[in-house]
């Protein structure tokens, strides 16, 4: 099985919906809606009632001495819905983190 889910998106927007049930990943660009669906219901044991896909273009950036331009990749990102009551642990803060 190739890898879907390349990592969680831990931003400050997706950890602030966390508490309705929305979580954010980082996923490979040819993934589909139906395979990251499933992939995270298998990594993490939970539901997936829904989901939303956004792919997103690579940014312009500087580098090196001579600042050459570097085009950064595109990627995909994918907004996911859990079952009501059921959460992913990778997503929670504890109390010593938020200051």
């Amino acid at each position: 099985m190739k890898q879907i889910v390349i990592k969680p998106l831990l931003t400050e927007k997706t950890l602030s919906q966390t508490g309705r049930g929305w979580y954010g990943f980082v996923v490979a660009t040819h993934a589909t809606k139906g395979q990251i669906a499933e992939q995270i219901a298998n990594l993490y044991k939970v539901n997936v009632v829904g989901i939303r896909t956004a792919r997103m273009h690579g940014k312009a950036r500087r580098s090196g001495r001579r600042q050459t331009a570097v085009v950064r990749p595109d990627w995909k990102k994918a907004h996911v819905r859990l079952a009501k009551g059921q959460k992913i642990d990778a997503f929670e803060v504890s109390a010593e983190g938020a200051k």
